[in-house]
């Protein structure tokens, strides 16, 4: 089994130059009676299969094979602490285990976590040892409708547009030193309109460390070009700055974030004290701005028409977890070179890595949060914990520019007229708002909107005269229902907001040996064009939409409407998608 996946570091909006990657070969078991605990088996367990992390049990790329489905799983792993590193503080790393994790250390618990999206990390300093030492975690994932889920199935075997469950790790696993005193936290907030940036930097202490003892030191450079140099003693364990980046033209092209030009900023900052750097960690941020004005988006000031492309996020061979980080760049560089601007990630945060890529390349993402199918408190309490924990960890990506909490009413199912359903997608809209004002939020992408920033509407409508119909007014958007459904709930009216079709098309197009299912079907490569098309144009056409998301960039299993295969072949030739995304005359018969 090839121990080598996923060799890059996993976060890069903090990160460091000595760390240790735990991902390759661990020893793996089930535990299908739930007796692991009782049994102690943190100290000693029959671990008697091997997994290739960071892929999941289920996913051909871990190694494994089994056609059962269980809920409880345990890893083990052994890893070695040099005496040097014994002296520094040791932080464990779970970029993302689903859904709950406990995890002990040379037999020691030492963590709990829930929510199978989000990352976590350990303090181990106490419990290592030279040499040696055992890392143990029990991973628990049911089929509960109050977890947050997304497209993963409660059921056994996947089934139309609901795949292939993950269990367990996932993401990437990383020890790394620090330290008794280190930066643990970077907040990057851009002002456009003044061109000033600002830094929150959380640190922490050791144990007896003076405040006025420690101070930070900031490097912003632009191109290779040092732009501005902050230092600060720290007055307390958080600073808040504003620096300026002593652009004449930031409101210009000169320096924004922008899909066209995704111009970045490389950041350098240090935890000193006495002249001795504590800590130094490396980032980035984009100048970027997102707003809604007159029935319009803007992007740094300028109306936007944002072209998406619906995006799940599954690789072959690896379920959710793509198998290496060049896959993830193609995927992104395929999108753009179709000529969509943005993707909408539908029903998974994505891996910190590919909104990395975002940033890098330029590609408008939506966040979305992995929807529970049950409304109760626990669902509640569940997707709202989880949800402020995305959010943390992806404020910093110029990429993200709009945030999802609730998609087609799943979670909420009598949203249209129960008022508490309605509440909880005000205070999923609100909440979000409160953690991260610069960016847009739609309260319940589709249909059934509360409030919401953008007015989105799912349509899988395939004749181009209807779609030019519904869309020549508001009126006869809202009349028409499409998709069958309001799009607002019972006490909540259309204000003006920009209006996005954020999901359509959804055309299949397979070979004849292959089996599968679209929202509408084509006969060969020229109809699937001449459909996309039919899809597409009206909606460019039309002056009261402000952008489109098409469903969907790859096939998944048994929904082969995707622009490409699962195995990232085009079924069109690329250039004709991206010339009928331009509005650019291609001929069909």
């Amino acid at each position: 089994m090839n121990s080598l996946y996923r060799a890059e570091y996993p976060r890069p909006q903090l990160r460091r130059l000595e760390w240790e990657s735990l991902n390759g070969v661990w020893s793996l078991c089930f535990d299908e009676n739930d007796e692991g605990v009782h049994d102690r088996w943190y100290e000693d367990g029959p671990f008697n299969q091997s997994i290739v992390v960071p892929f999941s049990y289920q996913s051909p790329l871990s190694g494994v094979t089994t056609d059962k489905s269980y809920d409880i799983v345990w890893y083990r792993r052994t890893f070695s602490i040099s005496s040097s590193m014994l002296e520094r503080k040791l932080h464990l790393h779970f970029g993302a285990v689903d859904y709950e994790a406990s995890v002990w250390v040379n037999g020691q618990h030492v963590a709990e976590h829930k929510g199978g999206y989000t990352p976590f990390t350990v303090d181990i300093s106490n419990v290592v040892l030279e040499g040696d030492n055992v890392v143990v975690v029990r991973v628990h994932d049911s089929a509960s409708m109050e977890q947050p889920r997304g497209k993963q199935h409660w059921k056994s075997n996947p089934d139309g547009i609901f795949y292939t469950r993950t269990t367990g790790i996932w993401q990437s696993v990383w020890i790394e030193a620090t330290g008794h005193s280190y930066i643990d936290a970077l907040r990057f907030t851009p002002d456009v309109d003044s061109g000033q940036i600002q830094i929150e930097i959380d640190n922490v202490l050791s144990r007896g460390g003076s405040l006025q003892n420690f101070s930070v030191e900031v490097e912003i450079s632009f191109r290779d070009n040092l732009v501005a140099k902050d230092l600060c003693q720290l007055t307390d364990t958080r600073i808040i700055r504003s620096v300026d980046l002593n652009s004449h033209d930031v409101n210009g092209a000169g320096r924004l974030w922008s899909p066209e030009h995704p111009d970045l900023y490389e950041v350098v900052i240090r935890l000193t004290t006495a002249d001795e750097i504590v800590d130094e960690v490396f980032s980035y941020f984009g100048m970027r701005k997102i707003s809604v004005e007159s029935g319009k988006v803007f992007l740094n000031n300028y109306p936007y028409y944002m072209k998406l492309v619906l995006n799940q996020g599954y690789y072959p061979g690896g379920g959710i977890t793509a198998p290496a980080e060049e896959q993830m760049k193609e995927d992104i560089q395929l999108i753009k070179d179709m000529g969509f601007n943005g993707v909408r990630t539908h029903q998974k945060v994505e891996d910190p890595v590919f909104l990395y890529w975002c940033d890098r390349l330029g590609l408008l993402v939506w966040g979305e949060m992995p929807s529970t199918y049950r409304f109760s408190s626990k669902a509640i309490s569940n997707t709202v914990e989880e949800w402020k924990e995305v959010v943390k960890r992806d404020y910093n990506h110029p990429s993200i520019v709009a945030w999802v909490p609730v998609n087609e009413s799943w979670g909420v199912p009598h949203v249209l007229l129960e008022e508490s359903e309605q509440a909880a997608t005000l205070a999923l809209f609100y909440l979000t708002k409160a953690y991260d004002s610069t960016r847009l939020v739609i309260s319940n992408d589709g249909w059934e909107h509360t409030v919401s920033d953008i007015c989105t509407v799912h349509d899988y409508e395939w004749n181009p005269d209807r779609l030019v119909e519904r869309y020549s007014s508001v009126e006869s958007m809202l009349q028409g229902l499409p998709g069958f459904k309001n799009v607002y709930a019972r006490g909540y009216h259309y204000n003006g907001e920009p209006i996005i079709v954020s999901e359509c098309g959804g055309i299949s197009f397979i070979e004849e040996t292959d089996e599968g299912w679209g929202y509408s079907s084509a006969r060969d490569a020229e109809d699937f064009i001449r459909r996309y098309s039919d899809v597409v144009t009206p909606l460019l056409s039309s002056t009261m939409i402000q952008g489109f998301c098409f469903t969907q960039f790859t096939d998944i299993e048994s929904e082969k409407n995707g622009l490409v295969k699962f195995n990232r072949e085009p079924k069109v030739p690329v250039d004709t998608v991206f010339k009928i995304n331009n509005g650019i005359p291609v001929h069909h018969d």
